[in-house]
């Protein structure tokens, strides 16, 4: 038992690793497509794209397994949670039009400070001083990664409240998801998402992609970093505790500046290497927390 336990939360470890590759691989992307397409417009597609091509992979199978049924509990808790990512994303992606990129890079990865801080708060969860230690690190490594410089404004004030309720998705997520609901709670959070970002939109009216290149763009970031890492997360934080998933999240910009780099035509630089070793750093610790707890005879006559 302990075994199958281990290797689930091995291969969840490597669904988020995907998840957060996914991710970095957008940056350069976005950047490029959000200088024709509005913010919000680009999310109400790409949003949009996504929940269909889940609805598409779920509706046949939802009912032929146990735990693949939308049920009411699953549309209410996908509910909530599309909520919570959907606000999390007009926040951040408003305050981005009042701050630097870099900045608003920095800011929303407090979210793996927030996590932990939340947890303790709302769920009374103990938090490791190891895994503390970590999330020091992780912070360090983002602002390494991403700052050249910093003030407190308006922009910043949206994009740290993006953070918090980002850490309060991955929270919610832990405890809602169960193995074997990913499918149908993966299924009504994007529907939701796709609806609070096309109620963002459509005072202006929607643009569409102009272009066949643009098109490609926005279709990969709907069904590779929309629907496909939607899915992983939810299946991943079935059989992961929130703050190391916070943590492993957390690295979302060392593939980012890997992309750069290998696609993108930028060059390495000591702050990509600093802060990623600290991120790296950070991560190693969170694995390295649970065996410790594993082998710490006094909690374990605990449990």
């Amino acid at each position: 038992m302990v075994s199958s336990e281990s290797g689930s939360s091995k291969l969840a470890v490597v669904a988020l690793l995907a998840m957060t590759a996914a991710w970095g691989s957008t940056f350069f992307m976005i950047a490029d497509i959000v200088t024709r397409i509005p913010v919000p417009d680009l999310l109400a597609v790409r949003f949009a794209i996504a929940a269909v091509v889940m609805i598409i992979v779920a509706v046949p199978r939802i009912g032929n397994r146990p735990g693949l049924r939308l049920d009411r509990r699953i549309v209410r808790d996908g509910a909530l949670l599309g909520l919570l990512y959907g606000g999390a994303q007009l926040l951040q992606t408003f305050g981005l039009a009042h701050t630097a990129a870099s900045v608003s890079g920095f800011v929303t990865g407090l979210y793996v400070v927030a996590t932990p801080l939340l947890g303790a708060l709302i769920l009374r969860t103990r938090i490791a001083p190891l895994t503390w230690v970590a999330v020091g690190l992780a912070t360090v490594g983002l602002g390494i990664l991403s700052l050249n410089g910093f003030s407190i404004g308006y922009g910043e004030l949206l994009t740290l409240a993006s953070a918090v309720v980002y850490a309060g998705h991955i929270i919610a997520l832990s405890r809602i998801s169960r193995p074997g609901s990913a499918l149908g709670l993966t299924v009504v959070q994007l529907v939701v998402i796709s609806g609070l970002c096309a109620v963002a939109a459509t005072p202006g009216g929607i643009q569409l992609p102009a272009t066949t290149g643009d098109w490609m763009i926005v279709v990969y970031l709907a069904v590779i970093a929309g629907t496909l890492t939607m899915l992983l997360q939810t299946w991943a934080q079935a059989r992961i505790e929130p703050t190391r998933a916070a943590v492993i999240m957390a690295g979302e910009p060392i593939w980012a500046a890997a992309f750069a780099v290998a696609l993108g035509g930028e060059s390495v630089t000591w702050r990509m290497v600093t802060g990623g070793f600290a991120i790296v750093a950070a991560m190693y610790l969170t694995e390295l927390a649970p065996r410790l707890r594993r082998r710490d005879p006094v909690e374990r006559e605990v449990r």
